[in-house]
């Protein structure tokens, strides 16, 4: 009718998506991830009394949360990536509700949230770089990334037990649930777009072993998982083992949240990584880092509770080129898939961060009932080295 008028509904001009969009998302992504990374492990140490207690804890968590990562495919086709990441930060949120009951079973699912919602974030925005951002530029998309979260996991770990120790409980977890609110809002002001190729309701989603076997017959994506699956073992007992050596020697849960937060400030080290990584190529800087790793797990080993101040020391020259394998170990997966693949593939390499927060406390129990924590280092460093032969003997000379 001539009556009727349709009045513009007025939206905010939203810059196209770019590195600085998702580097924001992570920015924030990883204040609400870091501001109680250090007070879990110390959280479940208090109601455990064992630290072998605690590797079996984490592997359960890791266990039960590998089968969110393998299905998360048949979520973003069902309900679509945006629903996914908004499920995503909403499960960080509701861990830390759970963390609050300071219960076994509280802790448990708590843990479990969080890795069911890093899943869901870590697949989706993934997805979204690979859609919005060249090939030729996801080395300086991830060592920008890598920097921005710097902020967040530098103050976050020292925020969080600052908040614990001073005001209990609560005060942490509530910080997280505040992030997670802003996240959000900003991932819905992006207003970032579905890929056409995983509508909803188009096509049935692959069956989550046939994509594994699909991963598994490629070596190049075989090959970025295991890079992958190598740093995030070091950031896995970094955040776990470091903050419980500085607390079982008597330097206190702050000397344990000051370290982790220390080694996450070397990530403004990501840019020069990612640009050395551009003038002496991907394959030599990876490789050195992880030879590097080696030799300086071995001295933190050497020095383990007997000089808990050195150990922690060399943890974080280690942590400095953990961080080169940050800013270039994802291009080796973004270079390597395929386009049409992406969704599924993508489900598959982001298992490596459950099976490397598997398999080392895992592994670790089994030290740990021999050695003191001192071995826990000593046997990640064997296996940088394994990863560092097999990335400088594998990986192509014009990554």
């Amino acid at each position: 009718m001539a009556t009727q008028v349709r009045h513009p509904i007025w939206l905010p001009a939203v810059p196209p998506a770019g590195a600085r969009t998702f580097a924001s998302l992570y920015g924030l992504e990883s204040f609400a991830r870091a501001s109680i990374a250090s007070v879990i492990p110390i959280q479940a140490y208090e109601i455990l009394k064992s630290e072998q207690g605690v590797s079996i804890l984490y592997t359960v968590v890791a266990l039960l949360g590998l089968s969110a990562t393998l299905f998360m495919p048949m979520l973003i086709a069902r309900f679509s990536r945006r629903w996914v990441y908004t499920a995503g930060v909403a499960l960080l949120a509701f861990g830390s509700v759970l963390f609050l009951t300071g219960t076994l079973t509280g802790q448990l699912l708590g843990m479990l949230s969080r890795v069911m919602g890093a899943s869901a974030l870590g697949i989706t925005l993934n997805l979204y770089i690979m859609d919005h951002i060249k090939k030729t530029e996801f080395m300086r998309s991830e060592s920008l990334r890598m920097a921005w979260s710097m902020l967040g996991w530098t103050a976050g770990p020292t925020l969080g037990i600052l908040l614990y120790t001073h005001f209990g409980i609560i005060a942490p977890h509530a910080a997280v649930i505040a992030f997670c609110s802003v996240l959000l809002a900003l991932f819905w002001y992006y207003r970032l777009g579905d890929n056409k190729l995983i509508r909803p309701g188009k096509t049935r989603p692959a069956n989550p072993l046939a994509n594994i076997g699909r991963f598994v017959a490629q070596p190049r994506l075989r090959l970025a998982w295991l890079i992958a699956f190598g740093r995030s073992c070091f950031w896995t007992t970094f955040f776990v083992y470091s903050p419980i050596l500085m607390v079982v020697t008597g330097q206190g849960a702050l000397a344990g949240g000051l370290l982790v937060s220390a080694g996450n400030a070397l990530l403004f080290t990501a840019v020069f990584w990612g640009r050395a990584g551009k003038r002496f190529g991907a394959r030599n800087i990876m490789s050195l880092a992880f030879f590097a790793m080696t030799g300086t797990l071995f001295a933190a080993g050497l020095c383990g509770e007997r000089f808990p101040l050195v150990a922690g020391f060399f943890l974080l020259c280690c942590a400095c080129f953990a961080i080169a394998l940050d800013a270039l170990g994802s291009t080796a997966f973004m270079r390597a898939v395929r386009s049409y693949e992406r969704p599924q593939m993508s489900a598959v390499y982001r298992t490596y961060l459950d099976f490397s927060e598997l398999l080392p406390p895992l592994a670790y129990s089994i030290v740990l009932a021999f050695f003191g924590l001192g071995g826990v280092f000593v046997s990640l460093g064997v296996f940088a080295a394994i990863c560092g032969f097999l990335t400088w003997r594998y990986l192509p000379k014009s990554m």
